[in-house]
C-alpha cells in the first residue's frame, strides 16, 4: 500500500515561515511528477508548486518568490519551504504525486491526507 505523509503545517503569524514535508512509503518502482496543492474554506483545490515529470518546477504567481518545492528522491520525500507567508496562505495544504508502483503497472495518482496551514495578521 502507497501512502503519502505529509506533516510541518500549524499556526504562524504573518511574515513567518514554515516548511513542509511529503513521505512517500510502500512498496512503489517509480515516483514521477510530485507537488503541493492547497485548498482554502469555501475555495477549489489549486497548485501551489509542482516538479513535472522532467524535473523543472512550477509555481503559482500567488506564490512566487516566497515558496520553494525541493525533493529528495533517495528518500521518496517532498519539501515546501514557505516565506513570508500571507493570511492568503491559510489552507489545507495536500501533496500529490504520480507513481508507478510496479514497471508493468501503469502510473496512479496518490494524494495525502492534508496538512493545515494557518496565517494570522
Amino acid at each position: 500500500q502507497v501512502q503519502l505523509v505529509e506533516s510541518g503545517g500549524g499556526l504562524v503569524q504573518a511574515g513567518g515561515s514554515l516548511r513542509l514535508s511529503c513521505a512517500v512509503s510502500g512498496s512503489i518502482f517509480r515516483v514521477n511528477a510530485m507537488g503541493w496543492y492547497r485548498q482554502a474554506p469555501g475555495k477549489q483545490r489549486e497548485l501551489v508548486a509542482g516538479f513535472t515529470r522532467a524535473g523543472n518546477t512550477n509555481y503559482a504567481d500567488a506564490v512566487k518568490g516566497r515558496f520553494t518545492i525541493s525533493r529528495d528522491n533517495a528518500k521518496n520525500t517532498l519539501y515546501l519551504q514557505m516565506n513570508s507567508l500571507k493570511p492568503e496562505d491559510t489552507a489545507v495544504y495536500y501533496c500529490n504525486a504520480g507513481i508507478k508502483r510496479y514497471s508493468s503497472w501503469p502510473e496512479s495518482d496518490y494524494w495525502g491526507q492534508g496538512t493545515q496551514v494557518a496565517v494570522s495578521s
